[in-house]
């Protein structure tokens, strides 16, 4: 039986572990973007890879690699399976819980 929690959203983008970057990380990024610090810099910076802050900064990029991608059929994504898959999504409902289970 799921949780109740898992129908719930989070209020934060700080409490939701999905998200690489905060909107404040982002804002903070386009402008060292702006002001020539480098793709490298900003991914090592922020800690994400270079597609991100490419995707980040230039966001017509984001754009065209999505154009390209329904030009090919879509795209596919590709979860762990088995155990593996099992216990992350065991630690996910229990951190959400843990968060949420005041509002329930």
């Amino acid at each position: 039986m799921p949780y109740k929690t898992e129908k719930l959203k989070f209020n934060s983008p700080f409490l939701d572990r999905r998200c690489k970057l905060l909107p404040c990380q982002k804002e903070r990024m386009k402008a060292l973007w702006e002001q020539g610090t480098s793709q490298r810099e900003l991914a090592r910076t922020f800690n994400v890879s270079r597609r991100l802050v490419q995707f980040t900064c230039m966001p017509e990029k984001l754009e065209e690699c999505k154009q390209r991608r329904a030009e090919r059929g879509g795209w596919k994504q590709y979860y762990k399976g088995g155990k593996e898959w099992a216990e992350t999504m065991r630690e996910h409902r229990n951190y959400k819980y843990n968060l949420l289970k005041d509002t329930i």
